[in-house]
């Protein structure tokens, strides 16, 4: 069967019709910007942790193209599985958005179609990823994120709001191999019903922030907060790149 024909058919599989229902919702939250904020059109990063190769290759072929994953055995198991690979054609693009330990660099350096690491949070695994991407002799640089504690709660990794031009700075100065693209949080549960929910508010001050001191346009520096739960409202107030996982997938097992 032709992958002209499969995406026929898999226009009407249970994914492709749900992940269709989010891209509307995502252009109708995009026209209910707050004024004055960049018009850049959001990412739909489909996040597939624990889903089944077949369901990835749905989302695929029902236009879906970024991927996101949460565990670096995971990731490395489908970036490198024979019947994603034939079907996509290496056309996945991948993000890594769970922690990241600085001994699992290697690892992920050497995954194929690896687009971008969302959760770099300090100068020590920035190094590590500079080095082990260099190492793996990667000829372009891997673009990462910065992830910020938003909602500084112990249990939740990324830097804190302070450090983040610190750490921009070293990823700027010191690590050639990374491209440093923008800031990432993972909000506090139960603010998505909030007005102006804080963490979103203070990851769009930390970019400010940042954006000034290294005289980076802001429309170029993206910003990756929302979930299934509250993506819309997170593009209304400047999410460039949304992690919707169950909205698309169904709620894990």
């Amino acid at each position: 069967m032709s992958v002209a024909a499969r995406r026929v058919m898999v226009a009407l599989t249970e994914v492709g019709r749900a992940r269709e229902t989010i891209l509307h919702r995502i252009e109708a939250a995009k026209l209910r910007r707050l004024d004055g904020l960049p018009n850049i059109e959001p990412r739909l990063v489909a996040v597939s942790k624990t889903k089944p190769i077949n369901l990835i290759i749905d989302a695929f072929e029902s236009g879906q193209i970024h991927f996101g994953e949460n565990y670096v055995q995971e990731l490395e198991r489908k970036a490198n599985d024979e019947e994603l690979l034939k079907v996509t054609n290496g056309q996945i693009k991948w993000h890594f958005i769970g922690h990241l330990q600085s001994n699992k660099c290697k690892k992920v350096a050497a995954i194929p179609n690896l687009h971008m690491v969302e959760t770099v949070d300090s100068k020590k695994l920035a190094d590590c990823l500079n080095k082990a991407w260099e190492s793996a002799g990667k000829q372009d640089q891997l673009n990462i994120m910065v992830q910020v504690n938003t909602s500084q709660e112990e249990n939740k990794s990324g830097c804190p709001p302070g450090d983040c031009v610190t750490i921009v700075d070293h990823i700027l100065t010191q690590c050639k191999k990374l491209n440093f693209v923008g800031l990432m949080t993972i909000g506090q549960l139960g603010r998505s019903n909030a007005d102006s929910n804080p963490d979103f508010k203070v990851l769009s001050e930390c970019r400010k922030i940042v954006c000034d001191r290294f005289n980076i346009p802001i429309n170029l520096l993206e910003l990756s907060m929302g979930m299934s739960q509250d993506f819309e409202h997170a593009i209304e107030m400047g999410s460039t790149s949304v992690r919707v996982g169950s909205a698309i997938f169904g709620s894990r097992q």
